[in-house]
């Protein structure tokens, strides 16, 4: 079957398992002048393994400004390019935006194909009642950012990426804000070691209490009752402050206009 050409293309990679690309991916990348990719080394044996001869130019977070005029340079003079990341789905966590944003500024034509990705991979196998979810991308790395994020996404379910050095810390934070939370880990996509967990967060932390391999996505589920979930939080930070029962009452219930003899009664319990 013929098809359109473009003159960019986002071509997804495999995110772990070299067999899952599409003939179309193959054949794009085949075709293009040259592809632009984070790692050409990690490329490159992509291209090896499919014997593919196209030439690799680097284009990352740190040379995405500098990559612009020569690729719009290559496009005025009919090349065409593909843009590929190290693993899955470029713009996807993965560098893009800068360059797709001035070639649709320029005019020029913009396509992405279908392909593999962490995110709708780790969500097509495991138990959801909704069909909505918030992406956050990476979590951030301090404890009150992280715990900015939970508070903010409390009503819905919160998927993100971590680094294995990182998400047992992660998760105690989470744990630290919405202690009975159930969530769901998924490390090693794909591969050969792929494992997935679903429980409360205190059980999916002591399954990897000797560390975790891999990388890593995971997913918060949305709370019954995130204005508890905020409020509880708001009531730990004034105790923790000193503050009496009485005086946490008082205090939350002038700033936020809520009942004080409620806010009075979930502190005592607490």
């Amino acid at each position: 079957m013929s098809q359109r050409k473009f003159d960019f293309y986002i071509v997804p990679t495999p995110i772990g398992n070299i067999q899952d690309i599409t003939l179309r991916a193959i054949e794009t990348i085949k075709e293009v002048d040259f592809i632009a990719c984070e790692d050409t080394r990690v490329t490159q044996k992509l291209l090896n393994h499919y014997d593919i001869k196209t030439k690799c130019v680097s284009y990352h977070k740190y040379n995405e400004r500098e990559r612009v005029d020569f690729f719009l340079r290559e496009l005025r003079a009919g090349k065409r390019i593909a843009l590929v990341s190290d693993a899955g789905t470029p713009m996807i966590c993965d560098p893009g935006a800068v360059i797709v944003e001035e070639l649709i500024k320029e005019g020029f034509s913009v396509t992405a194909l279908p392909g593999a990705c962490a995110v709708t991979t780790f969500l097509s196998q495991i138990p959801r009642s909704s069909e909505e979810f918030a992406f956050i991308g990476f979590m951030p790395r301090s404890e009150k950012q992280i715990i900015e994020v939970v508070q903010k996404h409390a009503g819905v379910n919160t998927v993100f990426y971590d680094s294995p050095e990182r998400i047992l810390k992660t998760l105690e934070t989470i744990k630290s804000v919405r202690p009975g939370a159930k969530i769901a880990l998924a490390r090693e996509l794909s591969k050969l070691f792929e494992e997935v967990v679903y429980d409360d967060i205190s059980s999916v932390t002591a399954h990897f209490q000797n560390g975790i391999k891999g990388e890593i996505v995971c997913m918060v589920y949305a709370c019954e009752n995130p204005e508890n979930t905020d409020l509880e939080h708001k009531i730990k930070i004034l105790k923790a402050k000193g503050f009496k029962d009485k005086e946490v009452a008082v205090i939350l219930s002038a700033l936020f206009d809520l009942n004080k003899n409620e806010i009075y009664k979930k502190s005592i319990d607490m």
